[in-house]
């Protein structure tokens, strides 16, 4: 395989499983290929697929791939959407069959006299208010016919200027009559009410459903008070078909026309900016650039620098407005740009996709340190572990105990080990708890507990960097009240977690600390957590499980222990014993024993 073919490969294998669109890239850089994917790693990896039988198409575009990119984004419509958008800016050698000048559905209304509410697929900058774009047209013309059936506008093409109407040029029509237009036309309606009904329009164009939710129940109340019950059924169908109404659009704004936006994740000694450019209402280009943090950098002045070197080396110039998460400190050397800090609306959205792309970039980057340079992971991680969790030193040795039990029945616990933020799965240990009767959670971690820092204790073992009790602070006490009876507090720290997974308990400290949700510290406590509760869950389950075989097979007469344990090794379960032949269980316990079996199977039971 060829240094190309390695380098693809390993972008391969670090593509997340998420919906997004991918660029494959010649040797010059030159974007080649954008595709959408529901799965951007099961997708992509198809490709490069060996013996696989590809198109000769495809083969000659992925002998030329030697880099991949992507975008993550939240479902396949956006997915769609953005792939739109790029091979429109990029047009890409590869995607022929996408370049003809396909537009998507918009819903628009005119800038015009009491203006009609429209579909189309061009936008123009024309004073008309634009809506969409939509996933299919089928979704787009749902909505329109929604909002005709709903709200009486008109849906002619005249010319209904003032001075028109006053002449009495026009007459009503049909659909005055059928009761879906007021007649504007003929000067029934007033431009006034019109706009009113032309609000909710805009409402529902925007997702705000209040308004026409309002209008529909005014509406039914109306019709019910005047008996009209068909018709008041008809808006109480609207109104429930109301509830899964959604037309807009993360990815694309008609709204917002022309902007940047820009987003900084910082990190221990490291920040993310993400880079978004909007053109024409659609995404054109996304970017994200690593910066170190320096001495005593406050994040303005971080932005401040991202910015400028994203404007000097990538984008070369900045929008109008620029959407930011605070102003950045050298905003006052970008002449001509305004820096918008949204709280929320759809500015807010936007800001948040970039940050989310900002998070998906540094995720990318530490898997690839990860497989790169193992150790330099490992040292940044227990770095993080130590500072995150406030220890004297990096807890290189965890150990995590969680318990399991049914009603009362079959108390176990487990030990799980991670060393270096791994699992070391050959020194996971489970416990039977032999002194506890019932349901005591409490006095049955005081037991395993002691149990296993005794035995360290005795055999002059290694203890661990941290202990980690799952069970929140009933729990934690616990094991506490242990690790002072044996006195190896001072020696070994420990933490007990809450249900809520970014809860972590300190001993004597009756209130939460709260763990960051973006930092890899969480991500290493919820898998050793996991991991506990998994491995404590299997071993319940078949502890259960082989109890309840053998009190079944207990009732044979002839089943000893020693047949019990034979039948158990062969067969795991009671339905297999069942469903054996004679001659297999002949071979396990002899003939007479097996034709115990089988006549006891074959009796009905009461």
């Amino acid at each position: 395989m060829s240094s190309r073919e390695d380098m693809v490969m390993e972008q391969v294998a670090q593509l997340p499983l998420e919906p997004g669109v991918y660029q494959f890239l010649d040797r010059d850089g030159k974007v080649i290929y954008v595709g959408k994917a529901k799965s951007l790693k099961k997708r992509v990896s198809s490709y490069f697929v060996k013996n696989k039988d590809h198109s000769a198409k495809v083969r000659v575009l992925v002998k030329q791939v030697c880099a991949i990119k992507h975008i993550v984004v939240g479902s396949e419509q956006d997915a769609l959407l953005l792939e739109n958008s790029l091979i429109k800016s990029l047009q890409p050698r590869y995607n022929i069959l996408l370049k003809d000048d396909k537009t998507y559905p918009w819903i628009v209304l005119r800038k015009e006299n009491f203006p009609r509410v429209e579909s189309t697929r061009l936008v123009r900058h024309d004073g008309s208010q634009y809506f969409g774009p939509y996933g299919s047209i089928s979704m787009q013309r749902s909505i329109l016919e929604f909002i005709r059936e709903v709200i009486p506008l008109r849906t002619c093409k005249l010319n209904l200027a003032p001075q028109n109407i006053a002449k009495g040029k026009y007459g009503v029509c049909l659909q005055y009559h059928l009761g879906n237009c007021k007649a504007p036309c003929v000067g029934q309606q007033s431009e006034e009410e019109y706009g009113e009904l032309l609000s909710i329009v805009k409402d529902v164009l925007k997702g705000d459903l209040r308004p026409v939710r309002r209008y529909l129940e005014e509406s039914m109340q109306q019709a019910a008070s005047e008996l009209k019950f068909e018709v008041a059924q008809r808006f109480k169908q609207r109104l429930d078909a109301l509830e899964n109404y959604q037309s807009r659009s993360v990815i694309v704004s008609a709204r917002i026309v022309d902007c940047d936006i820009f987003s900084l994740l910082e990190d221990d000694d490291v920040a993310y900016c993400n880079f978004i450019r909007l053109r024409r209402g659609s995404i054109v280009a996304l970017h994200t650039v690593r910066l170190t943090t320096g001495v005593d950098s406050t994040p303005e002045e971080m932005l401040s620098a991202a910015i400028q070197f994203i404007v000097e080396e990538i984008a070369h110039d900045l929008s109008r407005e620029v959407i930011v998460p605070y102003i950045p400190s050298s905003a006052i050397l970008f002449d001509g740009v305004t820096f918008t800090v949204p709280k929320r609306g759809e500015k807010a959205d936007l800001l948040e996709f970039s940050l989310k792309s900002a998070r998906i970039y540094r995720a990318e980057q530490m898997k690839n340190l990860e497989i790169k340079n193992p150790e330099r992971h490992t040292e940044r991680l227990m770095r993080a572990m130590q500072k995150e969790l406030h220890l004297d030193h990096e807890p290189r040795h965890i150990e995590c105990f969680d318990n399991s039990n049914l009603q009362g029945t079959n108390p176990v616990a487990s030990c799980v080990v991670f060393r270096d933020g791994k699992p070391s799965r050959k020194e996971y240990r489970h416990f039977n708890v032999k002194t506890v009767v019932g349901a005591d959670d409490f006095a049955s971690m005081r037991e395993i507990v002691y149990r296993r820092y005794s035995r360290l204790l005795e055999e002059g073992a290694e203890l661990p960097d941290l202990i980690i009790v799952d069970g929140g602070k009933g729990q934690l006490s616990s094991a506490y009240e242990v690790i002072c009876a044996l006195g190896i507090e001072n020696r070994v720290p420990i933490v007990g977690l809450a249900k809520r997974i970014e809860e972590i308990f300190f001993p004597n400290d009756p209130m939460p600390y709260y763990l960051s949700r973006t930092g890899e510290p969480l991500k290493v406590v919820c898998h050793i957590r996991d991991e506990a509760h998994r491995f404590g869950i299997t071993f319940h389950r078949q502890k259960r499980s082989n109890a309840f075989i053998k009190s079944e097979l207990e009732q044979i007469e002839g089943i000893g222990t020693k047949s019990l344990n034979a039948l158990l090794k062969r067969f795991k379960t009671v339905n297999n014993v069942r469903d054996a032949s004679v001659e297999e269980l002949s071979e396990v316990v002899g003939a007479k024993r097996a034709q115990a079996i089988k006549s006891y199977f074959a009796t009905p039971k009461e």
